[in-house]
């Protein structure tokens, strides 16, 4: 016979896996600073982003702590790619529009975008933002309107904005529970109920 802890875990990881968001995903490109990822990862596991893209080209892949991750890393997954093309390419062949955060005179509104789609976001480097091959090889552009005199915001409050900007959107579509990838979300479960 289960216990209610065991039950109430049961009925936790069903709920959590029902609502993770399988067509949108985050692309962190050579994000120095392993905090900022910490958070990043954090925010993905609050709007239900099962997977993070790390492509790291010319920073080391961030060595991150169980404390700062408050565990989001057990259950948001991350696929390491060593070049922006082959991120972009994997992303594209599964069928997802890629958008690189970069701020230019051409770049469109967050709040233009629709996130209800298969998405795929780029955010780049705390210093120097997505490479200029990420912004070339992206299908669009775009940029958090801002009205201050620092047109910046730190890369995981830049996240943060962004995934609730999604979740809001797909609300109102009703995907939550994701309804689309029912194998996914299967293999999700039989995978976490082993954790």
């Amino acid at each position: 016979m289960k216990s209610n802890r065991t039950e109430n875990r049961e009925r936790k990881i069903l709920r959590v896996a029902a609502s993770r968001q399988f067509d949108f995903k985050i692309v962190l490109e050579n994000i120095h600073d392993p905090h900022n990822v910490s958070a990043i990862f954090r925010s993905c596991d609050a709007v239900g982003i099962p997977e993070v893209s790390l492509v790291y080209t010319t920073e080391q892949f961030p060595r991150i702590g169980k404390k700062s991750s408050a565990s989001a890393f057990k259950w948001v997954k991350s696929k390491k790619y060593i070049s922006i093309a082959a991120c972009y390419n994997n992303l594209h062949e599964l069928g997802f529009k890629i958008f690189a955060s970069s701020i230019t005179e051409k770049s469109k509104s967050l709040y233009d975008l629709d996130l209800s789609e298969n998405t795929a976001i780029v955010l780049g480097n705390e210093h120097r933002g997505v490479s200029s091959e990420a912004q070339k090889l992206a299908d669009d552009n775009f940029m958090i309107p801002m009205h201050g005199m620092v047109q910046s915001l730190n890369v995981s409050v830049a996240a943060a904005v962004i995934l609730y900007e999604a979740m809001r959107q797909r609300q109102i579509k009703a995907l939550y529970p994701f309804k689309k990838n029912k194998t996914a979300e299967i293999d999700l479960i039989d995978e976490w109920l082993l954790k």
